[in-house]
C-alpha cells in the first residue's frame, strides 16, 4: 500500500460497522414473525452475527453464517423468485452478492486490530 500503508485496521473496522448495520437492518423486522417460524431463525441469525461483526467478535464464524444465509437469499431470489441479477422493479440479487463478498472476505480477513477478537488474542497469526 501506498497511501493508506497502516490503516488497514481502520478499513476493516468500517467495512464491519457497515455491513453489519445492514445485516441488522433487514434481520431484526424478520424477529416478528410475519414470515413464518424458519424467518424468526434467520432474523436471530443475522442479528447476533450482525453484533459479532460490529464489535468484531468471533468474526470469522459470524462472517460464514452470514454468508450461508446470503447464498440461500440469492438462490431464493434466482429460483423461485425468478429476480434477474439487476433489475428496475425489484432489488435484484446484485445487492445479496456485495453482501456475500464482504462477509466471506471477513471470515478471510478477520476483524482487525480494532475488535474484541484482537482484546481476546483471536486474531489469525500474519506470516
Amino acid at each position: 500500500m501506498i497511501i493508506f500503508n497502516g490503516l488497514e485496521d481502520y478499513g476493516l473496522l468500517l467495512l464491519r460497522l457497515v455491513v453489519g448495520i445492514i445485516f441488522l437492518y433487514h434481520g431484526v423486522p424478520k424477529l416478528s414473525g410475519k414470515h413464518g417460524g424458519f424467518m424468526i431463525l434467520i432474523g436471530i441469525l443475522e442479528g447476533l452475527s450482525a453484533l459479532a461483526i460490529i464489535a468484531g467478535l468471533f468474526t470469522e464464524i459470524a462472517g460464514i453464517v452470514l454468508a450461508i444465509i446470503m447464498l440461500g437469499a440469492i438462490y431464493k431470489k434466482m429460483t423461485e423468485w425468478k429476480i434477474p441479477f439487476s433489475s428496475q422493479n425489484a432489488m435484484g440479487w446484485e445487492f445479496d452478492l456485495i453482501l456475500l463478498a464482504v462477509v466471506v472476505a471477513l471470515a478471510f480477513l478477520g476483524a482487525g486490530n480494532i475488535s474484541v477478537d484482537f482484546v481476546l488474542g483471536y486474531l489469525p497469526i500474519k506470516s
